[in-house]
């Protein structure tokens, strides 16, 4: 399948901003089905200054420097991938967790894709207690890696509620746990908590999601929109496997790779900073169009 992807990020301020640095991570990457055919990023007003650079994990990331005084911001990326890959049976067991996690913590590599770097707390998602003893209720001893991760997903996707309005990025985990409401992202970091909990290397995955109208219904712009996912260690032989647990599915052909990292503090399409405005409203729309 190729699509065309269009990204777009709107930021409209109360004041004029005389300074503005933004980092961006918004190219697909290639690999693991998937391949990148074009991209481009439009960013107005014009930068000053743009560096970009390859950072730890792989993830292309530009940094914008905006000299010019304004009251708006746009970034308008474009991008063309191609995607075909085969996710693994989902009845599908693999290897008993307890040898995936011996086998991570003995990984002499720290490279990127290296397990033993996706076992740790990260700044977004800390080891707890409780969600440690959620996710072992899916791993009795002697359970498959996938057949004990495929359980979880669909527990969080049976017991967690979606709700736009219950989390912001900074909400803790501890609550959204607590709470059982939240967003893709919030459930990706409750999934890689209980996993990393039982020292399983678990990553988590930026990227978009093509969406389906109902039967008789257009398609609306922008419908499409971010989404979050998590990518588990399976061994040797199964590789990184990705689930995304707000859909309760393995990832397939409908699924586009943005970035990966810890957790969404590594991934965030658009950060930065600004000078001279203390408010400012935000407004992204994704569209994910298949063209053949």
């Amino acid at each position: 399948m190729i699509y065309d992807i269009r990204h777009v990020t709107t930021y409209e301020y109360e004041n004029p901003v005389s300074f503005a640095r933004c980092t961006l991570r918004l190219e697909p990457r290639s690999g693991g089905g998937q391949e990148l055919i074009s991209h481009d990023v439009e960013i107005h007003p014009r930068p000053a200054e743009r560096n970009q650079r390859r950072d730890f994990f792989g993830t292309l990331t530009e940094s914008v420097t905006i000299e010019a005084a304004h009251r708006s911001l746009r970034i308008d990326s474009r991008s063309r991938v191609s995607v075909s890959r085969q996710p693994p049976a989902r009845s599908a067991a693999g290897p008993s967790w307890e040898s995936i996690r011996d086998i991570a913590f003995e990984a002499t590599s720290l490279g990127p894709s290296s397990p033993v770097g996706y076992v740790f707390a990260s700044p977004l998602v800390p080891v707890l207690r409780p969600v440690s003893a959620y996710a072992a209720e899916s791993f009795a001893s002697g359970t498959g890696i996938l057949e004990g991760a495929v359980d979880l997903m669909h527990r969080i996707r049976s017991e967690f509620r979606y709700d736009p309005k219950a989390t912001v990025i900074t909400t803790p985990l501890e609550e959204v746990f607590d709470k059982r409401h939240g967003v893709c992202q919030d459930f990706a970091h409750v999934m890689i908590a209980g996993l990393r909990g039982l020292g399983l290397p678990a990553a988590y995955v930026s990227g978009y999601l093509r969406t389906i109208p109902p039967p008789g219904q257009r398609r609306l712009q922008g419908a499409d929109a971010t989404h979050a996912w998590v990518s588990l260690w399976c061994g040797a032989e199964l590789g990184w496997v990705d689930l995304d647990p707000t859909n309760d599915l393995l990832i397939g052909n409908d699924h586009i790779v943005l970035a990966v990292g810890r957790d969404f503090s590594d991934v965030s399409p658009v950060d930065g900073i600004i000078v001279g405005s203390p408010r400012q409203k935000l407004n992204v729309a994704v569209d994910v169009l298949l063209v053949e």
